[in-house]
């Protein structure tokens, strides 16, 4: 398994529980080296998945170098034989009128999360068909038109990742591939949403939600899970999973749909939780 944006939160949280199923990983992101401004190193979550009795490889690499991305997925397949499961987590967020995007904001957006996960998804598809299957999963939301406004080069780029997994989905189904999209329905405690201000304890949850889902959705044969853009809960529920209070930034608060509400306002309301 190969997983992007692993050095912290979501990426970090997804190699520990993969890890509980003895998976085998590449870990790849930019930090190695402790930086005080972000906490979480690929060695960090190197040690926690091998204490949790995973295999853990780590690489350190640009996902804007496209070429970074192919050895990469080399590197993952002359490590272990092959590649079954790449999830596409590593990701950059701004948002902002599209008048105060600048070009070079709009790349590096662009370049990490949607040009990235084209370019391992491309150089992963001819090993998984060599194995017989594979699944890539990217971390994206379902596609709608509605939120737009004040952030749209980015989730325009995070759709990006959802269509190309359905495309991916359609066009590889014959080798026994599967590619999928999952996003949270409330907002994640990450360095991210920290950093920005983006909500408070009380209105997220702990990553390991999406890690759990994350698991649960690996677990399926990818010859028979066809694409769907996946919500944490709707994955979590199907397996029996609906007590998240366990999941809880603060223990005594529920926190509200938000992550959802960003991409599809009105969810909340549709669906009883408001």
């Amino acid at each position: 398994m190969l997983i992007t944006g692993a050095s912290r939160g979501v990426g970090a949280a997804c190699a520990v529980a993969l890890a509980r199923k003895g998976a085998r990983l590449v870990l790849a992101a930019k930090t190695m080296e402790p930086d005080p401004r972000l906490p979480g190193t690929l060695i960090e979550t190197a040690q926690a998945v091998e204490a949790a009795g995973g295999e853990a490889h780590v690489v350190a690499f640009d996902a804007r170098d496209s070429d970074a991305c192919t050895e990469l997925v080399e590197r993952t397949v002359e490590r272990f034989g092959g590649i079954d499961v790449l999830v596409n987590n590593a990701g950059a967020i701004f948002w902002a009128p599209v008048a105060n995007w600048s070009v070079k904001r709009f790349d590096l957006v662009f370049g990490v999360n949607m040009r990235a996960s084209f370019a391992l998804s491309r150089a992963a598809i001819p090993h998984m068909r060599a194995r017989g299957g594979g699944h890539i999963l990217m971390m994206s939301p379902p596609i709608v038109s509605a939120a737009l406004a004040g952030k749209a080069p980015y989730l325009v780029s995070k759709w990006g990742m959802t269509a190309l997994a359905m495309a991916i989905d359609a066009e590889e189904s014959d080798h026994g591939i599967s590619a999928s999209a999952l996003w949270p329905v409330t907002g994640i405690r990450t360095a991210a949403t920290e950093n920005l201000g983006m909500g408070s304890a009380s209105e997220w949850r702990k990553p390991d939600i999406l890690a759990d889902a994350t698991v649960m959705l690996l677990e399926r044969d990818p010859a028979h899970a066809r694409f769907r853009a996946w919500l944490d809960e709707e994955v979590l529920a199907e397996g029996g999973i609906t007590d998240l209070t366990g999941y809880r930034c603060d223990p005594n608060a529920e926190p509200m749909p938000m992550s959802i509400e960003l991409v599809d306002p009105g969810w909340a309301a549709r669906n009883g939780r408001a």
